[in-house]
């Protein structure tokens, strides 16, 4: 899967971000441990079959807009064959799923620049995340304010208008994802990063990380 990540060109454009915005699950949060830790919770692993469990995600998250911890329970019972009430409780707990061990790293980023969270979760999944980081990013914005779900561009256009700030290599994305993000990113003409994680999507990028403090390293050497 690696042999298919691209860094691709920025016609020049290298040079610190204004505004810097976050992929979460998957990319601040460990996903795929968190969610196989609650599946097994329930006696139902995932054993293979968080990616089925994502493309479910994004399968549903095409229809008529209900909220991200629906989206969870309709993809735990139609893929692990969950009871709805066990995967209503594992979609109402995403943001108390385990961060990274990196994930404090948007905190010293915004000494640098305005920084912001897309989501594709709840409000209250993005209380319980920035009560694990400790920290309010800048801005924080899900799914549930948007009412539609990445990879739609409408989601980054929100953030444009929500900040007054056009698209342009000036804003910075980071993501594990080219498909639900990265590859959206490109087109608008942001700078993208990907960040490398046991579950990433590759795709291509502007810059390929290792980690968000190899970012933060990059960001301070600019």
């Amino acid at each position: 899967m690696l042999q298919r990540i691209v860094r691709a060109g920025r016609r020049g454009d290298v040079r610190r971000p204004q505004f810097v915005t976050f992929d979460i699950l998957g990319t601040i949060l460990d996903w795929r441990s968190g969610l196989d830790a609650s599946c097994r919770a329930a006696g139902r692993p995932l054993r293979g079959k968080f990616d089925r469990i994502v493309d479910a995600q994004a399968e549903l998250e095409q229809g008529s807009f209900v909220d991200y911890a629906t989206v969870t329970e309709r993809s735990l019972t139609s893929v692990l064959g969950l009871e709805e009430a066990e995967a209503a409780v594992i979609g109402a707990e995403v943001g108390a799923w385990p961060l990274y061990p990196d994930a404090a790293v948007p905190g010293a980023m915004m000494q640098i620049a305005t920084c912001g969270a897309m989501t594709n979760s709840d409000r209250v999944h993005g209380q319980q995340i920035q009560a694990q980081l400790g920290f309010c990013m800048d801005v924080w914005l899900c799914a549930e304010d948007t009412r539609i779900y990445k990879p739609d561009p409408g989601f980054w256009l929100q953030m444009s208008r929500l900040r007054g700030l056009e698209p342009s290599p000036a804003w910075w994305h980071v993501s594990a994802h080219a498909d639900y993000d990265l590859d959206v990113a490109n087109q608008l003409g942001l700078t993208t990063v990907l960040v490398i994680r046991p579950h990433s999507r590759p795709g291509t990028a502007s810059h390929v990380v290792q980690g968000l403090e190899e970012l933060l390293d990059l960001v301070q050497r600019m």
